[in-house]
């Protein structure tokens, strides 16, 4: 699973390019904002603040679900839908952090979704 939280080579992100700020667009439509990120090997990720879209709530989605970054147009395009990563389980700060088995659950759903 850990393949899982890298960037896929052909996504286009190159390491220590900040990507905060950037669009996040869904395979159908715009979902939010990167918030935070990280270029850590086997741990790399974006949170994507949804704003208003989902009542504000933050999202982490591991880099395999990273399709394509362009810098020109400063938006990454992920792998998965709307309610995909409006069901997906909200961006905990203290389980990141703090809880080892977190990133397995995550990755676990976003490779399985649910929604």
């Amino acid at each position: 699973m850990s393949d899982f939280w890298g960037y896929a080579p052909a996504a286009g992100h190159n390491a220590g390019n900040s990507l905060v700020g950037f669009k996040v667009e869904a395979t159908d439509g715009s979902i939010g904002k990167i918030d935070r990120h990280s270029d850590e090997a086997g741990s790399a990720y974006i949170v994507v603040d949804t704003g208003v879209w989902i009542f504000g709530k933050d999202v982490m989605l591991p880099a395999g679900v990273i399709e394509r970054v362009d810098a020109s147009e400063q938006k990454v395009y992920v792998s998965r839908t709307k309610d995909e990563i409006k069901d997906a389980p909200e961006f905990d700060k203290e389980k990141h952090l703090g809880d080892p088995d977190y990133h397995e659950r995550l990755g676990s759903y976003y490779q399985h979704p649910r929604g």
